[in-house]
């Protein structure tokens, strides 16, 4: 009797040990997989932030360190499509010419050196504080000269008179808009009748960003653009793939009815 107790006793207790040891072994699986699923979310949150951080500097750079990484990004790729939209916009040496959004003055720099008329004017706006302040440094001379003027400001409420200027170029810059049917609506109010709109974007690349979520909602499609400057009053309005070196891009052209 007492060797079978002592058997069924080492048994119950074989096996409640297994039982502690399954349960234990389920608890650590059941930890790794909490911290294998929250080191993922965790990571997915990380690129979303991130995604939206990048996505802000490249609307509106700031004095800071993505700020001035940015600002090289934009050096080193949007020189094509800056000097693309300026020779495509037809600029003669007596016109009125506006930049939106010119960022730290590569387009600045180009259309400028077109200006030569005695009433040759170049404005330019921007509504990042940082790219103001970029760009009125490289163009001082000019700015004190008369021969160009900087405003910070929003494209949406730009101090223009209405139908003083010749030609409008932007590069890189709609997508960021909140509202594109105000911006456009700005721009003509702004443009004389006749006057040429030229936009410049890679759009293979803005797609990669839009998809990564770097580019806000939807606004980075050109049909979207395209659809708001013909509702405010532009007409021919159209898209072009253009050929360069290193890369291709598109130009989306309208001019102003009035």
């Amino acid at each position: 009797m007492n060797s079978a107790y002592e058997c069924s006793d080492v048994d119950h207790l074989l096996l409640r040990t297994r039982s502690q040891e399954c349960a234990s072994r389920v608890c650590l699986w059941c930890l790794e997989y909490v911290f294998v699923a929250s080191k993922r979310i965790s990571c997915r949150i990380s690129q979303v932030m991130w995604a939206e951080k990048i996505g802000k500097q490249l609307g509106k750079p700031t004095r800071s360190a993505a700020g001035w990484l940015v600002t090289r990004f934009l050096v080193a790729h949007n020189r094509v499509l800056e000097e693309g939209a300026v020779q495509l916009c037809g600029i003669q040496p007596g016109d009125v010419v506006l930049e939106l959004g010119h960022g730290p003055g590569l387009g600045l720099q180009a259309a400028a050196n077109l200006l030569t008329g005695p009433t040759g004017h170049l404005i330019g706006v921007d509504y990042s504080e940082y790219m103001h302040q970029l760009a009125s440094k490289k163009m001082k001379e000019l700015v004190a000269s008369g021969k160009v003027t900087l405003h910070h400001c929003d494209v949406t409420t730009m101090p223009l008179s209405d139908s003083t200027v010749d030609r409008v170029f932007h590069c890189n810059c709609y997508y960021f808009w909140p509202d594109l049917r105000k911006g456009a609506a700005e721009i003509h109010r702004v443009m004389k009748p006749g006057g040429l709109m030229v936009t410049t974007t890679r759009l293979c690349a803005v797609a990669t960003f839009a998809a990564k979520k770097i580019m806000p909602g939807e606004n980075w499609r050109p049909e979207a653009y395209m659809a708001a400057l013909r509702d405010t009053g532009f007409t021919d309005v159209r898209m072009e793939d253009k050929q360069s070196r290193p890369f291709n891009y598109q130009a989306i052209y309208a001019t102003a009815l009035k």
